[in-house]
């Protein structure tokens, strides 16, 4: 496992608390707008900090931080990284996962160990073959329903999923309709303005306005939906 970065403090990527976050490098999809692209193949990138001065600094920060957003890449895909949690959950810190949804056995076994308090699971497109062009691979869309199956089933009060999507390019309207409806009533979903990196060509994607439509537009049917990234 390999740490691309660190955020020592951050008031959005854990909702409701004081989070570092953690990018962990490493990516088993290539989605051409995601703007950790640098941080896909792990063997590319330099490591920002040692897992063990991690947990050092992580220890000094007890009492100042609620918790650890876990991101990358894909953290799923790393071996270690149940070890890793359960250093961060010895430190009385929370945990919150970010994750694609394509590793659910992973999922499922983090969640059932009781090291993780908080999931953001990514949904990239509508559950067809629109998901394979967003995501650059193949990806097998019974492992995406059954990372969805599992937070469903492990949801409580003290434990909390949402969902999350992305309007990069080649996402377009009908294409986010299509998939609220894969979303429950009582689930959270945000929408993320798509923000291209600097040095990429400029290509079509929804806007701030459309995707509030949107929003505005789904209010019955999934009431906890929210947009980010746009200016209010």
């Amino acid at each position: 496992m390999k740490i691309a970065g660190l955020q020592k403090v951050s008031l959005l990527d854990y909702p409701g608390h004081i989070a570092a976050s953690v990018f962990i490098a490493g990516c088993n999809l290539d989605c051409g707008y995601c703007q950790n692209r640098w941080m896909i193949d792990a063997a590319h990138v330099r490591e920002a900090i040692s897992v063990p001065a991690l947990l050092e600094w992580l220890h000094s920060r007890v009492g100042l931080l609620d918790g650890v957003c876990v991101s990358g890449g894909e953290p799923t895909i790393h071996a270690d990284l149940p070890d890793l949690l359960r250093q961060i959950r010895g430190l009385g810190l929370l945990i919150k996962l970010d994750t694609n949804g394509t590793r659910p056995q992973v999922l499922r076994a983090l969640l059932d160990a009781g090291l993780v308090d908080y999931v953001a699971m990514d949904l990239k497109a509508p559950l067809d073959a629109r998901y394979e062009r967003m995501t650059g691979r193949v990806v097998e869309l019974a492992d995406v329903r059954a990372s969805m199956a599992t937070l469903r089933a492990w949801d409580s009060a003290a434990r909390q999923y949402e969902f999350r999507t992305t309007a990069g390019p080649g996402l377009d309207v009908a294409a986010v309709q299509e998939m609220a409806r894969e979303i429950g009533a009582l689930e959270s979903w945000a929408l993320q303005l798509y923000v291209p990196p600097r040095e990429a060509a400029t290509c079509p994607a929804l806007s701030g306005d459309e995707l509030t439509s949107l929003a505005r537009e789904f209010a019955v049917q999934v009431p906890r939906v929210s947009v980010r990234g746009v200016d209010r």
